[in-house]
């Protein structure tokens, strides 16, 4: 289908306005353009595995949407042009000038790609699995990840935190739980390090598609690495499938809120003597984790590690 796509050169303290506007006339979806950092409010407490470098803010936005082009789109263009003659009375709407496009339909949903390059943690090499190995690192550990709509490409610090601890605790044979595995990527990490099988948990259904295929984009059998949907803090069906005390090492990249649930339940799941690596953290919530660790009887905390402003544990099943 071919769209007409139509960008209003506007001011960023108009946007909100503009696009309230633009929703009441029946414009059902707008992308918007400027160079706003996001604030360090907006930033605590999220998972952002990609996010380009802006140029400096100049008050300058970019509204854009798009009509059918075989719609009557000289009708909805004016709706807009009152729209906006009707905000210029209370707001300053810039340049306020639209341009015309033509544009095919677009994979939006792959467009990040275009950022997720091959990288390192330590000696090993995470690539996409539409990238090539860079020569340099071909003597690396190799992990080809493709996460989907699924969370983990390996470029958060929460997950190169947990990498590394992996790195440290998982032993040959070990039977590892990814409590919230996304793309599977700590699994597969785990799996390549010398596990013997891994049970992955997830809410998102869409990650059971995206371990599948990154499995086998790293030829790995679909008996080592299981998942199943379902929420292991309050779900008994997922908690009686995890079994109890059967696991070797627990790592869960989720947010410091749910591990701070989380650490009511994955003591049952864990033998004796078991580790349980966490991340997700940000630094601001780092005391209240650690004293619901330190307060836990069922748990020893072994290691505190950092990255930016993020934060793991590592616990040990007492």
């Amino acid at each position: 289908m071919k769209w007409k796509k139509y960008t209003l050169t506007t001011t960023t303290e108009a946007v909100d306005l503009i696009s309230s506007s633009f929703d009441e006339i029946g414009i059902e979806g707008i992308e918007i353009e400027d160079h706003i950092p996001l604030t360090e409010k907006e930033t605590k407490g999220m998972f952002i595995d990609i996010l380009p470098e802006l140029p400096p803010d100049d008050g300058v936005a970019k509204v854009s949407f798009y009509l059918d082009a075989a719609s009557d789109t000289e009708e909805m263009l004016s709706r807009v042009r009152e729209a906006l003659e009707e905000l210029r009375l209370f707001t300053d709407l810039g340049a306020c000038e639209i341009e015309e496009s033509e544009t095919e339909d677009k994979d939006w949903i792959n467009n990040w790609k275009q950022y997720f390059k091959p990288f390192t943690v330590d000696d090993i090499l995470i690539k996409p699995t539409w990238e090539t190995v860079p020569k340099e690192h071909e003597d690396k550990l190799l992990i080809q990840i493709d996460p989907g709509t699924a969370f983990g490409t390996g470029m958060h610090e929460t997950t190169q935190l947990c990498i590394r601890q992996l790195k440290k605790y998982v032993g040959n044979g070990d039977r590892v739980l990814d409590v919230g595995t996304g793309s599977g990527i700590l699994g597969i990490t785990a799996l390549k390090l010398g596990a013997g099988f891994v049970l992955g948990t997830d809410l998102d259904e869409n990650a059971i598609a995206a371990v599948g295929e990154n499995l086998e984009a790293n030829g790995i059998s679909g008996e080592a690495f299981r998942v199943i949907q379902g929420n292991i803090i309050d779900d008994r069906a997922v908690q009686d499938a995890a079994g109890y005390e059967v696991w070797d090492v627990a790592v869960a990249n989720i947010l410091a809120d749910v591990i701070l649930l989380l650490q009511q339940e994955i003591a049952v799941h864990l033998k004796k003597g078991g580790i349980w690596i966490t991340s997700g953290i940000i630094d601001m919530k780092e005391e209240v984790v650690r004293e619901a660790f330190l307060s836990n009887p069922a748990f020893e905390l072994l290691e505190t590690t950092r990255q930016g402003e993020w934060v793991s544990f590592t616990v040990r099943k007492r």
